[in-house]
Order: structure tokens, then C-alpha cells, then sequence
């Protein structure tokens, strides 16, 4: 299964396990402001397709001992974790090597990974370039398909590359390795007229009475001279729940005089 694939042909509902995941993002130039994360968006939109939520991010800086804790932390928690960054030609690039300590392997020229890059770079195939060859004893390389260099998976850890394109590439080849699970739905209602203080308490009341659902509230205009209003989003797996909660939350709100509109699925 492909990404594009991923997104536009989710899996069918039915009684998988519910598969849970973190992302670090990795990378002096992230915290620095320097580089916008695109990536994680990304990644969101790509497991909420294949039906794996994303529970938690975390983005740190090219620093050893807080990737590897980080990283630990997040591995233990959920059933994958999704790296991007550091993992390049240049002496800041020790994504890798800290996988390694990470998982407390030793590190060293993957064959595969070498022939990869000799293929590409030939007689330019210098040191810093062979730095991307290195992988964790019994990582699994993961395919780059904009410039070759790849990748690795280890254990329940896929360590991707920073740049957005390569990055998403990369995807592809991580997608037939994920066990998906049913695809949450989702509706949303547009409130205008009125801040999302007016209708909170109704929204509180819906969420009490379908507690297996997500309400979320998502306002905008506030300060502005536009309109105001908030967008009221309904979540869940069961989509016949979600639409007759979605039903049931409009009818609410017109009875009390707020003016709603369902957005398109």
C-alpha cells in the first residue's frame, strides 16, 4: 500500500486491535524556527487513514542523551514510533547512533545501505557521505525513492529523513509494515454568530451522553471584525454513531437559536 494509496483507499472497518503511535521530530533547525515541521501533519494524516492514532509528538535538537530518553519513553509506550531528522552527511546528523544506544545495539556499515550509495554517488562517495550507510546491527532499511539514501527500522521504530519530500516518500515503504486498525470518522458542524463559549455547554452535554465519541471545539474569528463562530467536530470509529450524534448536536443548537451549518463529509 502506497500513501497516496493510504489516504485515499482507507482499510475496512472491522475488529483490529487499535494500534496507538508517537513522532519525534528530530533537529536543531525545528526548535531554532529556522525550518516550519511539516512532517508531523504528515504523519497524522497518514496513520489516521490506515486507522493507528497518533497519541503523542515530541520535538528535540540534535542532542544524544534527549533523543535517546525521548525516544525510549515513546517506543515503550506506544506500538510505533515515527523519527524524522538526523540522519544526513554531517557531523549533527546522529539520529542512528542514537537509535543504536537507544535499543543498545552496535552500529556499522549496513552492506545494502553501502551499495545503495555507491550506486548513486560513484567515485563521489566520500566519507561524509558513507555516514548515511551506518545502521543499527539488524535495522531494516527503508526505501528512499527522491535520493536513495535510506532509512531503517528497528523493532517497532522508523527513522526517517527530515526533508518533507524524502520523508513522505519514505512512507510508502513504511505502510505494508503497519497493522491498521478501523478508521476514525468525523463530522463537523459550522456555529457562526456566536464564540464557542455560548454553545459549550450543550457540547459538554453531548459529549456525556456519547462518551465513546471525541467533541471538539475549534473556534475562529475571535478578536477579528469578521465573522465569529466555531467549529464543532464529532469523532469516531462507529460512523453511523458519529452521524446520529452529529444529527442530534445540530438539532440541539437550531432549537436554541444558533445558526449551524453541516460541513461536508
Amino acid at each position: 500500500m502506497t500513501l497516496n494509496q493510504s489516504l485515499e483507499n482507507p482499510p475496512a472497518p472491522g475488529n483490529q486491535v487499535c494500534k496507538t503511535a508517537a513522532a519525534l521530530i528530530i533537529g536543531d533547525e525545528i526548535l531554532s524556527g529556522r525550518t516550519a515541521d511539516t512532517n508531523l501533519n504528515t504523519i497524522a494524516r497518514f496513520l489516521a487513514a490506515l486507522g493507528i492514532d497518533l497519541l503523542e509528538a515530541r520535538t528535540v535538537g540534535d542532542r544524544e542523551d534527549q533523543i535517546i530518553d525521548a525516544l525510549n519513553a515513546l517506543r515503550h509506550a506506544h506500538d510505533y514510533v515515527f523519527t524524522t531528522g538526523g540522519i544526513g552527511p554531517t557531523h549533527d546528523d546522529i539520529t542512528a547512533d542514537c537509535v543504536a544506544r537507544a535499543f543498545g545495539l552496535g552500529i556499522e556499515e549496513h552492506p545494502e545501505a553501502l551499495a545503495i550509495l555507491e550506486r548513486r554517488y560513484g567515485d563521489e562517495l566520500n566519507a561524509a557521505r558513507r555516514r548515511m550507510a551506518r545502521i543499527p546491527d539488524g535495522g531494516v532499511l527503508i526505501a528512499n525513492p527522491v535520493t536513495d539514501a535510506p532509512g531503517f527500522q528497528v523493532d517497532n521504530v522508523f527513522v526517517m529523513a527530515g526533508v518533507p519530500k524524502i520523508m513522505t516518500a519514505m512512507l510508502e515503504d513504511v505502510a505494508p509494515r503497519l497493522r491498521t486498525g478501523a478508521v476514525v470518522h468525523a463530522r463537523t458542524l459550522r456555529v457562526t454568530g456566536v464564540g464557542e463559549g455560548a454553545v459549550a455547554a450543550t457540547l459538554s452535554e453531548a459529549a456525556k451522553a456519547s462518551r465513546d465519541l471525541s467533541f471538539g471545539s475549534y473556534p475562529f474569528g475571535a478578536g477579528t471584525q469578521g465573522e465569529i463562530g466555531t467549529n464543532l467536530v464529532v469523532r469516531g470509529r462507529d460512523a453511523a454513531a458519529v452521524e446520529a450524534a452529529i444529527a442530534a448536536l445540530s438539532e440541539r443548537l437550531t432549537a436554541e437559536g444558533v445558526a449551524v451549518a453541516l460541513q461536508p463529509a
